[in-house]
């Protein structure tokens, strides 16, 4: 059930991490540091990278990069040291990545959007020796006495208490990178759970490489492609799919701090973008808030997506609008290094509810709860192995038990394969609605209700019920010509069993909650409704 962009020729089979036997390309960079060296190598004088007025080529990223590692050094930071980063999307964070990759160091970006508890966990947890931030971000970092780990802090702007980023820069680039094992942990990425205490996620030079390598060979980029980086690079969609990959295939980054449809639109036809990666929602804010055909988007052929299916509406909409543009589903998470299944774009329209076939090397399973695989089309949890999953979480061997097995993540992920080899997400383990006996797929719902005139996203949640345990409810995102509820409950009717139907809706004139990788806060959901379970 491999992706049929690759050769099977390209891949062989080599023993990782001890326990694991993954198959892996090749032909490969031997780390993160290789994977920029060998595209500098390539295209010097070819401009990397966008953003603020800011524009670099290859080359002199790679000084910038060179100078950044030297001036860590210079701070006693080395081999195996964790630099954590509370940056926005901007330069410093695409040099700090590679900077410390030069010299050896894990990178442990941290979300913009936390606050200070969540911030002083993953600095404690990781013992993290450097901190890079923001100014603006400063005031939302702990005192000094509740992060002893720490030996530097560094600001993007003036910030007390903070060392000047720039003076990182300074020193005379370093010519000599360390010799980094591409199974050692490049990036701690610190999980968005909607509950519990985040887990950092081991991100290693062998998975970052294999997932940027899948992205190029699945998406077929190259030196001519160009993408805006508008989700946070402090997580693994902007990291990975955005950064690593272009930098695997020399193409360009421009990077956006925030996204806004008009401004996204106006920036993809200056800048000739090829190639983006956004939830649905995103996609849909371009075509409600904007008109595509003021913009030149004549280059824009891939158009990647995730964290939710994408509405029927919204694939016909842009495919009369833009078609040149190829759509293409991309399922995966922290733990798999994303992506772990892509959708070919001449598969999308036919496939909708399908998240794509597997990635070249990636082993997808379904299995029961005792642990035993199931055949094409039963339903039950998705078991992801691979060279891009994450040998496992920093320091939580606890966590490692229960969510790994033989080299096996388990997703938590309701799902099935079809006799096609197509992968589809039927719901999280902890989604599930359970009306009185009734499994309801949330995500069969929500695929009906974005099919409704005027609604942009849907969420459907449990609300708890003394007579059947749970009913259905759905949170909607809706414009302000949307269908009326009736005309909504009419069309479920039309389209699901009784059982499925909504029995109560939440119109909203705001996009729903979404962690940085683009997922919908269910539990955010349930607790502003007062739905959570006490």
């Amino acid at each position: 059930m491999e992706h049929n962009s690759v050769d099977a020729r390209e891949l062989r089979k080599e023993y990782h991490y001890g326990s694991r036997v993954l198959a892996c390309y090749v032909d490969r960079p031997r780390n993160v540091h290789a994977l920029l060296a060998e595209t500098v190598a390539r295209f010097a004088q070819k401009e990397a990278v966008f953003c603020d007025e800011v524009r670099l080529t290859f080359s002199e990223l790679d000084d910038e990069v060179a100078r950044v590692a030297a001036g860590l050094v210079g701070l006693g930071i080395g081999a195996g040291d964790r630099v954590a980063m509370l940056l926005g999307n901007g330069v410093p964070f695409v040099v700090l990545t590679y900077a410390a990759a030069r010299i050896g160091a894990i990178t442990v970006p941290l979300s913009i959007r936390e606050q200070m508890p969540g911030i002083r966990h993953a600095l404690v947890n990781s013992e993290a020796k450097a901190l890079v931030v923001e100014a603006a971000f400063s005031t939302i970092v702990p005192e000094p006495t509740e992060t002893p780990s720490l030996t530097a802090r560094i600001s993007v702007g003036p910030a007390q208490g903070f060392e000047p980023y720039e003076n990182l820069r300074q020193t005379a680039p370093l010519t000599q990178p360390a010799d980094v094992d591409e199974e050692d942990t490049a990036t701690i990425l610190y999980t968005s759970g909607t509950t519990g205490v985040p887990k950092g996620a081991t991100l290693s030079g062998l998975g970052i490489v294999h997932s940027a390598t899948n992205f190029v060979k699945t998406m077929s980029l190259g030196p001519q492609d160009c993408t805006i980086v508008v989700v946070p690079m402090n997580h693994v969609t902007g990291l990975v799919a955005g950064i690593h990959t272009l930098v695997r295939c020399g193409g360009r980054v421009v990077i956006m701090r925030e996204f806004k449809a008009e401004k996204f639109l106006e920036r993809a036809a200056s800048e000739g973008m090829s190639y983006s990666l956004m939830v649905p929602a995103m996609y849909n804010l371009c075509l409600h808030q904007a008109d595509l055909s003021r913009y030149d988007l004549s280059k824009w052929r891939v158009g990647g997506y995730g964290g939710a299916p994408m509405p029927a509406a919204t694939i016909s909409r842009l495919a009369d609008a833009l078609p040149g543009l190829g759509l293409m589903n991309a399922y995966g998470a922290t733990e798999t290094t994303s992506p772990a299944t892509v959708m070919p774009a001449d598969q999308t329209a036919q496939r909708r509810l399908s998240v794509g076939r597997p990635v070249p090397g990636a082993e997808i399973c379904v299995m029961d709860e005792q642990g035993c695989e199931q055949p094409p089309g039963t339903t039950g949890e998705l078991w992801i192995r691979g060279a891009m999953v994450v040998r496992g979480y920093w320091r939580n061997p606890d966590a490692d038990a229960r969510e790994f097995a033989a080299g096996f993540w388990k997703s938590g992920d309701i799902g099935m394969i079809d006799r096609d080899g197509y992968v589809h997400i039927l719901d999280r383990k902890k989604d599930l609605v359970n009306r009185g006996g009734h499994k309801i797929f949330t995500a069969e719902v929500e695929s009906v209700l974005t099919a409704c005139v005027g609604v942009i996203e849907a969420a459907v949640i449990a609300k708890p019920c003394p007579m059947l345990g749970e009913r259905v409810h759905a949170v909607l995102s809706v414009r302000t010509d949307h269908a009326s509820e009736d005309e909504i409950k009419k069309h479920c009717a039309s389209q699901l069993a009784d059982y499925q139907c909504p029995e109560s809706y939440t119109m909203l004139d705001t996009l729903l909650p979404r962690n940085a990788n683009g997922k919908i806060l269910k539990q955010q959901l349930k607790t502003d409704l007062g739905f959570a379970h006490p």
